[in-house]
């Protein structure tokens, strides 16, 4: 990204999109408290069957088929050996535990709003300018809607778990503005940018699958590939080379 860097005090654009999903959960919320349970079920579904649709989407952005498996593969690999879905369990209770309200659908609605949020272009690119430049628009403009989608999600599932979806937006995006100047290369890679879309769109597809009844899939297991993603683009670079 061809820009000077500047000091950015406050991520200003996170601190706005966290704000917007708070919002969004607690007008849901209000929402959710006259929706009839079988109407609740309805729109679930709904969200489930946009989940899939989303995280096609987002698959088709990637560019390679094996270096996305492959992510997938090694990801799943490190998630499961590294306890993931055990320690994000381990968490689930203990909010259930202290937190009053919480019930089945809490994992779920953190999960698949968590994932909604934080991976895409987005985000990766609203970060980079907001932290380079000082510009938080694009993360605003994403806080409009991820706030819209944080009605529906907290109206039909848990609206604690969409709360704590924001707390982890301040978390990633906070943390991805800060360290904007070692990032900023990715601004202008764009191949990199759409394996982790990519890869995130087929984690999207199974928390979809999971909203549908159709098949549970231990997503949080396979959230390392986020990270493995750009190491396949790495060597297919350098394979391409050799």
């Amino acid at each position: 990204m061809a820009v000077q860097p500047k000091r950015v005090t406050l991520p200003r654009g996170t601190i706005i999109n966290s704000l917007l999903v708070a919002v969004g959960a607690l007008v849901g919320w209000q929402v959710g408290r006259f929706l009839p349970v079988r109407l609740g079920g309805i729109v679930m579904s709904g969200l489930g069957l946009v989940t899939v649709g989303l995280g096609i989407k987002m698959f088709l952005q990637g560019k390679s088929l094996m270096g996305m498996a492959g992510a997938i593969a090694v990801g799943g690999i490190v998630g499961t050996l590294a306890g993931f879905d055990y320690g994000f369990n381990v968490f689930v209770e203990w909010v259930k535990g202290h937190l009053a309200g919480s019930g089945n659908a809490f994992t779920t609605t953190m999960l698949t709003t968590s994932l909604l949020y934080c991976v895409g272009p987005m985000t990766i690119l609203g970060c980079l300018q907001d932290g380079l430049e000082g510009k938080y628009q694009t993360l605003a403009l994403k806080g409009l809607l991820d706030g819209v989608g944080a009605i529906f999600f907290a109206a039909s599932g848990d609206p604690l778990g969409v709360f704590c979806s924001a707390c982890v937006v301040l978390v990633v995006q906070g943390t991805l503005t800060l360290l904007a100047r070692p990032l900023s290369w990715l601004g202008d890679d764009s191949e990199m940018i759409d394996e982790i879309t990519g890869t995130g769109g087929l984690l999207l597809l199974a928390i979809g699958l999971g909203l549908l009844k159709v098949k549970d899939i231990p997503v949080v297991n396979f959230l390392p590939a986020l990270l493995v993603a750009p190491g396949f683009v790495g060597l297919g670079r350098r394979w391409r080379k050799a």
